[in-house]
């Protein structure tokens, strides 16, 4: 089955809820499933799903090469950016230190579909049916906050070997990092610093990034999710179109 269809699959029971899909299969004469067949397939086509998607930001460029994702270094990391541009070679170095945390992004995205499938296997039919009567992104919601945690876990030690690693005179970005924020921090603390309303900045690098890089995951979660939701041409088979197309029709009645 195509990763596309078993997105659509998924919408279908997170968007749409079993008692309202039975409800519509019985009306469109196609012999009704029972709520738990509903459940266990589409829960099942959830986590094949999961897997796909955790396969395409896993992917060489899943983060790297797509801008929307692309983690950067914090702006506070501006003047660290600026100095060693001056040097010989500083840009090249700069651009291989993003590269390199954007690749371990890409690398700790290959563990991520068990805790996801985790997730999934616990979901009730309750919490399906606040997912339904939810906002669009409703379900992004759900994932984001029964995963999060433990993706973070994952995500966090893999962006740290790559902060840590030396790129000038036995200099990693973490320990320039520490040293500009380290700095700042002791003039926004003090007397003048508060007077003039400085704030510390999160001195905490590999966090920032961590958090950076599990945002760009959700974001393409909840776009899937807002697509499948409004998007007519992203129903690519006929049970689709016959399910989707009675729920539109029902919305076009209520509004009218």
């Amino acid at each position: 089955m195509k990763p596309r269809v078993i997105f659509l699959f998924l919408a279908l029971f997170v968007f749409t809820g079993c008692a309202e899909l039975l409800k519509i299969l019985q009306s469109s004469g196609t012999v009704p499933l029972t709520e738990a067949e509903v459940i266990n397939g589409l829960k099942e086509a959830l986590i094949t799903g999961a897997k796909n998607s955790a396969q395409r930001l896993a992917a060489e460029n899943g983060y790297y090469g797509d801008a929307a994702i692309k983690i950067p270094l914090p702006d506070e990391a501006r003047v660290i950016v600026d100095n060693i541009s001056r040097i010989p070679g500083g840009t090249q170095l700069v651009g291989d230190v993003i590269l390199r945390i954007n690749r371990a992004a890409e690398d700790a995205a290959k563990e991520v579909a068990p805790i996801f499938i985790n997730s999934v296997t616990q979901m009730t039919i309750k919490d399906a049916f606040n997912i339904l009567n939810g906002a669009d992104n409703a379900a992004t919601g759900y994932l984001r906050s029964t995963t999060y945690n433990e993706l973070y876990a994952l995500y966090k030690p893999k962006i740290q070997v790559s902060t840590e690693k030396k790129i000038i005179g036995n200099i990693s970005t973490k320990d320039s990092w520490v040293t500009l924020t380290g700095k700042w921090n002791t003039l926004a603390n003090s007397v003048a610093g508060k007077l003039a309303n400085l704030k510390p900045v999160n001195t905490d690098l590999d966090d920032f990034l961590t958090n950076k890089a599990l945002s760009g995951m959700f974001l393409k979660v909840e776009a899937e999710e807002l697509k499948i939701r409004k998007e007519v041409s992203a129903r690519v088979t006929p049970l689709l179109q016959r399910v989707f197309g009675s729920l539109d029709n029902k919305t076009n009645q209520t509004g009218n």
